[in-house]
């Protein structure tokens, strides 16, 4: 995206949700509790709900609200049933948007993102116009490599591990792998010492539309605007936005 980095839009989210911390922790645990009843509750046996425990971690959910999560799942503690689905859309300038939502009333949901899109200028698609423009990849995030150790050191331990690509990203390092290989490069890391600051599976778009101006500010703003929707857990699009715009949009809270 913003300077050919696939991580943009991706890191533009995090740092959005990231100032939204009681909705980012309904967010991850809706996630544990989907993952944990699609699957086994034991993380050690169900990648899908080891890589949600993951990113409640990331976001500090304290540990008592994951075991309860858990229980919910498993119907030791009550909770509403999930259900998950995928909206795909565009936005302004033909973007190519995907909306993941994880949600207990269907019909809510649908209306909502709906709304959202005619809101901001752009418009639901019909299933599959939008999904063959991404590929589904294992995404790794090492904000700030540790003291002592050289990145082309560690760019290659993570192709040893399994990583496809490599990234530089501010004194870090964003890789990405198949969603299968997502755990071994990860767990890989940990024992090497180093804690992902992000491990999870992502929507990763094959091209791009270069965005500038009052377009891209469009676009960032029905991207913000999904990702505020209960519903929504998480908003894949295809832009390429310059880094100085997206800071405008964000200092704009």
């Amino acid at each position: 995206m913003a300077g050919h980095s696939k991580w943009a839009n991706t890191k533009f989210r995090k740092e959005r949700q990231d100032k939204k911390r009681s909705a980012l922790f309904a967010k991850v645990t809706k996630e544990i509790v989907l993952q944990a009843r699609n699957g086994d509750p034991d993380p050690a046996h169900n990648a899908g709900l080891a890589q949600a425990i993951d990113r409640a971690k990331a976001v500090n959910l304290p540990k008592d609200n994951i075991e309860r999560a858990i229980k919910r799942a498993t119907g030791d503690l009550e909770g509403v049933i999930y259900e998950e689905m995928t909206y795909e859309g565009y936005g302004p300038e033909g973007v190519a948007v995907l909306v993941r939502v994880v949600t207990d009333n269907r019909n809510r949901a649908a209306a909502g993102v709906r709304h959202v899109f005619s809101k901001h200028g752009g418009n639901m698609a019909s299933a599959g116009s939008v999904a063959w423009i991404f590929d589904m990849r294992g995404l790794v995030v090492i904000e700030q490599i540790p003291e002592g150790i050289e990145s082309d050191e560690l760019q290659m331990s993570l192709i040893e591990l399994g990583a496809a690509e490599i990234e530089e990203s501010e004194g870090g390092l964003v890789a990405y792998c198949e969603p299968t290989d997502l755990h071994a490069v990860s767990e890989g890391l940990r024992s090497l010492g180093i804690e992902p600051s992000q491990s999870q599976v992502t929507m990763v778009p094959k091209n791009t539309v270069k965005l500038e101006g009052s377009s891209a500010e469009k676009v960032l703003r029905l991207i913000d605007a999904l990702d505020d929707n209960e519903d929504v857990q998480e908003v894949f699009a295809n832009f390429d936005i310059p880094d100085e715009i997206m800071e405008k949009v964000g200092a704009g809270d």
